[in-house]
């Protein structure tokens, strides 16, 4: 006489479905010593709500013929998430963020918003999951459901791609060095500036304003790479390194 599922919430409302034999006209079914409301009834099968409850019980069906052999039925209890690995990303979605946290080998489900993710379970502590597309540039609760339940309580801000609109001064030395002002919009979550590949020290001034020292480049232009949480904005020729001049 198989049960599915066989776990759910400590909290109660899991429906399961008991199947085998002669189980018409069922009076009851109980989930240790507590009564579960029978929902459906045929002679293979009782379909019932579970009451709350802990740990391990076993699930009986009774009909006028008398009382089945029991059944395991496990309780699960919500998850508890601790950590986000990542708690921002490009509104396209497609990043890998992992979770930790406590009871998340149920997990059927992870939620960014409305917007729905399929996890990969490593273990009871950690999962992961592709992020899906946001709706828009902006902040969702981040959920997770197990046969437990569902708990929230993270944060994911979704971050629309950078555009860089201008660069000033747009040449300098070939020894580097040179004050930068790049401005744009989505800038606030900039990672990284890079100078034909060359990672520059910058300073987020706000979401429109970045300030950068230029490394040491050769002479020629060169593209300049604005990285965010977003994704990337390259202008191609965007700063001239030129040559000191030589006698």
């Amino acid at each position: 006489m198989p049960i599915s599922p066989n776990q759910g919430s400590t909290g109660g409302g899991t429906t399961v479905t008991i199947t085998g034999t002669n189980l018409a006209n069922a009076s009851a079914v109980k989930f240790g010593t507590k009564l579960a409301t029978i929902t459906a009834n045929t002679p293979t099968s009782v379909t019932s709500t579970s009451p709350s409850g802990t740990g391990t019980v076993n699930v009986t069906v009774t009909t006028p013929g008398g009382t089945s052999n029991p059944l395991p039925f496990y309780y699960v209890g919500a998850p508890f998430k601790s950590s986000l690995s990542e708690n921002s990303g490009p509104t396209a979605g497609g990043n890998t963020v992992t979770i930790t946290g406590t009871g998340l080998s149920t997990a059927s489900g992870v939620n960014f918003g409305t917007n729905s993710a399929t996890p990969t379970v490593v273990s009871d502590s950690e999962l992961t999951a592709t992020v899906p597309a946001g709706t828009a540039a902006g902040s969702v609760s981040v959920s997770v459901t197990t046969a437990g339940g569902t708990n929230n309580g993270f944060t994911y801000n979704y971050v629309d791609t950078p555009t860089v609109t201008t660069i000033a001064p747009t040449s300098g030395p070939t020894s580097g060095g040179t004050a930068v002002t790049i401005t744009g919009i989505g800038l606030t979550t900039t990672q990284s500036v890079t100078f034909d590949g060359v990672t520059a020290p910058f300073s987020v001034v706000s979401g429109t304003t970045v300030s950068v020292v230029t490394p040491p480049g050769t002479a020629g232009a060169v593209d300049v790479v604005v990285t965010t949480s977003g994704g990337s904005d390259t202008v191609v020729g965007g700063f001239t390194y030129v040559a000191g001049p030589g006698i």
